[in-house]
């Protein structure tokens, strides 16, 4: 995956702990005592109690309570601001919402990384609990792509991989293991330490066994080893591209749904992107297509204000991105939206949200009326529709398949997405008053249109595995444009 939506997702989606003994303290990183600490730990759980929309959803509250009471007993000495911020997070993680989180608990690997630490240089990826590599930037020819990684530094990966999850906030096994995918390393690193090299057992794709020592690697190392590889496929998650291919086959790229453009001030201005996306359907039209694939791998997602401009072309009733929108009232939750007022147009979202939570108490869950969006006036699109996603399809990416899915606008082709398609998110933040330690919680329950609660992503009508190895040839979107002509 391009090491910019690496850099994006870490900040949008991962929750990280980190172990007190990984890195030496940052002399310039300040110091609290335990009775600050503590207080600061107690004000994380109650302020998550208030405004999470449901912190007990995935665990018992009995359990997090004595997990509350275990890591409260543990805080027994002076810890610097970023222990405090990665243990936080691995309590707030322990809840499994991936949308409450603890974004600077990231920052340490980053500060590593970028004063040449080394670190394992492979990328793998988890199918069916298994973890296999898909890069192998040692330097090292007798690990081979496709390799079962079996066994880190004496750690079997069925056990490895439990280890570092629990330092993932992810809402199942499925989102864990994706997002694992992304920061090995880095979870490597925060949990076990530095290291100058790592011992692997692996198992080749004939079975046999081999043992390797590679070296950990700097980014330029890493780099340097990159750049003398064979290009691989790389999906291009920011770009956006529409052409008519043969067949009478249309394909479409929308690329993230926000102002993605070069020196764009502001991310929600939608007006490029509805030029793009009107020139596109024109052209599919002209063209004569009569079936269109809209390519959502990779997507990061975004707002549904770009995304409905899309949908319009070929919706055939109105429709919203989701039947619910199930707010919590808090005082947390108010005082978020209110720092957006002063920079927000008036009957913006923000401005109807604080006239909303005027009128409840906090405490108080309320259902949030959403506009409905119309279909296109005037030409529109009347093909066939279908949706190519992957476990990477994420954020509003999701929503726009699952209401497609839901109101069979499209057929949803490919992998399973592990962002989930009913979900809590909606996030806001709080401070803690000490450490100054910013807390992300979702403040409501989005439920896909279907009304299935279940915590599962989209499941696509038609399933194509993405295997393991990726050709440049791309053979996914290949399956995917041979099952659309057919």
């Amino acid at each position: 995956m391009h090491l910019r939506l690496i850099a994006l997702l870490t900040g949008l989606l991962l929750g990280l702990s980190f172990p007190l003994r990984a890195a030496a303290p940052d002399p310039a990183d300040p110091e609290f005592g335990a009775r600050e600490v503590r207080a600061d730990f107690k004000a994380l759980y109650s302020g998550l109690r208030a405004a999470h929309f449901d912190l007990y959803a995935r665990r018992p509250r009995k359990d997090y309570d004595a997990r509350y009471e275990q890591m409260r007993e543990a805080i027994d000495r002076p810890m610097r601001l970023t222990e405090i911020q990665m243990a936080f997070q691995r309590f707030v993680a322990y809840g499994r919402v991936a949308h409450a989180r603890i974004d600077e608990a990231g920052t340490a690997y980053e500060r590593f990384r970028i004063g040449g630490g080394k670190a394992l240089p492979l990328q793998i990826r988890v199918l069916e609990g298994r973890s296999h590599i898909v890069r192998n930037l040692s330097g090292d020819d007798e690990i081979a792509i496709g390799d079962e990684l079996r066994v880190v530094d004496g750690r079997p990966m069925s056990i490895l991989l439990g280890e570092l999850g629990e330092h993932i906030a992810a809402d199942n096994t499925y989102m864990r293991n994706t997002l694992m995918e992304m920061r090995f390393p880095a979870l490597l690193w925060q949990v076990h330490g530095a290291r100058d090299h790592f011992k692997l057992s692996l198992r080749s794709a004939d079975g046999k066994q081999k043992t390797v020592s590679v070296p950990a690697r700097s980014r330029d190392e890493v780099e340097k080893i990159a750049r003398q590889q064979p290009a691989g496929l790389e999906l291009d998650w920011n770009g956006r591209e529409a052409r008519v291919l043969d067949g009478g086959v249309a394909y479409l790229r929308p690329g993230p749904f926000y102002n993605n453009d070069e020196g764009a001030t502001d991310p929600w201005d939608n007006s490029a992107f509805v030029r793009f996306i009107d020139t596109a359907f024109a052209s599919f039209n002209a063209a004569g297509a009569k079936s269109l694939l809209i390519d959502l791998r990779d997507n990061p997602g975004g707002d549904n204000s770009f995304s409905d401009v899309m949908l319009a072309w070929f919706a055939d009733r109105p429709f919203r991105f989701c039947s619910d929108f199930r707010i919590k009232v808090s005082a947390a939750t108010t005082a978020s939206n209110a720092r957006r007022l002063p920079q927000a147009p008036a009957g913006s979202m923000s401005h109807l949200l604080a006239a909303a939570y005027a009128k409840h108490e906090n405490g108080e869950t309320i259902s949030f009326p959403l506009p409905w969006a119309e279909p296109r006036k005037g030409a529109r699109y009347s093909g066939k529709v279908f949706m190519l996603i992957n476990r990477h399809s994420y954020s509003n990416t999701t929503n726009v398949a699952a209401l497609a899915q839901d109101l069979g606008f499209a057929r949803i082709i490919g992998e399973e997405t592990s962002d989930l398609a009913t979900t809590y998110g909606a996030m806001e933040q709080f401070e803690l008053p000490r450490t100054g330690i910013t807390v992300g919680f979702p403040k409501a329950h989005i439920i896909r249109n279907s009304g299935d609660l279940q915590a599962r992503g989209v499941v696509p009508d038609v399933a194509i595995a993405t295997p393991i190895v990726q050709s440049a040839d791309d053979p996914v979107l290949q399956q995917a444009l041979s099952l659309v002509r057919e």
